[in-house]
């Protein structure tokens, strides 16, 4: 489901076309490298969002037909010729990612679905567009998919998105709750903690089932793939349930035991 810590990407998946596994990679990369460059390291928010600029003008070049400099942007101007991609998925990651070097709180749930829009969902459309689908109620299903499982991330990571300076719970959910980022900063799961996290968890599972059909909307390797990581992440979302959205004790994370269920229902579920 996952490689690393882009964790709504399948790179190079057995389960998929070979056909479609260079270009795959070629995406990662160029996502992944991106989103190092909004994340990892010591650099200044300056530096960062001059480098994620440069990214930018290098997929302007593509656009217009040219050759990029970067190895890595010629590798992915190979996958965007070769497979028809649409530019427009690209621009928007470089859009989320550089909104993280300088955003670090979200006020309301909106602002969080529209950062998914770019984060998370031109993932799933560039699938889509690999395989040659779309239509566009596949592509609201998958953007709700991937919408959902960039909130699951966001509940997952609370404890590690908060070292970095960053809360994605919305900043109105939080003051509903009567919870401060003291009590995130110190790790405490009581008060009225588990009553918020569970409102959380509950709005993602709903947005994650509605777009769950198209698991078996698509055929062959790649609904076999969309439909793992469907149930990947409600695997994920009970464990954050079962657990009252403590995240701060355990981590939840997906084990054997889990992928072999899943593997289970994935293959029954054609």
């Amino acid at each position: 489901m996952s490689v690393g810590h882009y964790e709504n990407f399948p790179v190079g998946s057995i389960l998929l076309p070979r056909r479609m596994r260079r270009a795959v990679h070629a995406i990662y990369h160029f996502a992944r490298y991106a989103d190092d460059v909004a994340d990892e390291g010591d650099k200044q928010a300056e530096e960062r969002l001059r480098e994620l600029a440069q990214l930018q003008g290098e997929l302007d070049v593509i656009r217009d037909g040219g050759i990029p400099a970067m190895p890595l942007m010629r590798n992915l101007a190979a996958a965007i010729s070769s497979h028809a991609l649409p530019m427009q998925p690209f621009y928007d990651l470089l859009s989320a990612f550089s909104q993280d070097v300088v955003k670090k709180r979200y006020q309301n749930f909106a602002e969080v679905v529209d950062y998914c829009r770019r984060s998370a969902n031109p993932v799933g459309r560039l699938m889509l567009a690999l395989y040659g689908e779309n239509d566009p109620r596949s592509l609201a299903m998958s953007d709700g998919i991937c919408t959902a499982l960039q909130l699951i991330n966001f509940l997952q990571d609370v404890a590690i998105d908060w070292d970095k300076d960053r809360i994605y719970i919305p900043l109105d959910d939080l003051e509903k709750f009567r919870i401060r980022e003291s009590q995130i900063a110190g790790r405490d799961a009581t008060g009225l903690w588990r009553p918020m996290m569970l409102a959380q968890i509950e709005r993602t599972r709903k947005m994650l089932q509605a777009g769950a059909p198209l698991g078996k909307v698509l055929k062959g390797r790649l609904g076999l793939e969309l439909r793992l990581v469907i149930m990947g992440g409600g695997r994920i979302l009970k464990k954050l349930h079962d657990s009252g959205g403590d995240v701060f004790r355990q981590r939840p994370v997906l084990t054997w035991r889990d992928w072999v269920y899943m593997l289970w229902r994935a293959l029954r579920a054609r």
